[in-house]
């Protein structure tokens, strides 16, 4: 009986690497070098100028710093003191 309670509750594993490969929606336009959207500014100047010696918009014309960031709610906007 708890063999068949059990297998109800589907025990079938959830694999990170779709979603991790689904999550890299930036692209270096020299190499074709994917980046996860969660990746910085910084990271993407060292990669343009270590690896091609150019510059992030060279590298990068479609990044924006604001695209990359996620909203996190604000501890005061929920009103607790």
């Amino acid at each position: 009986m708890k063999r068949e309670r059990n297998a109800k509750i589907g025990t079938e594993a959830k694999s990170q690497l779709k979603i991790n490969i689904a999550s890299k929606t930036i692209q270096c336009k020299t190499c074709f070098q994917t980046f996860m959207c969660t990746s910085k500014s910084p990271e993407l100047t060292l990669h343009a100028s270590n690896k091609h010696s150019k510059t992030l918009a060279e590298c990068f014309p479609d990044f924006k710093e604001n695209e990359a960031k996620i909203d996190k709610p604000n501890a005061k906007a929920s009103g607790k003191k």
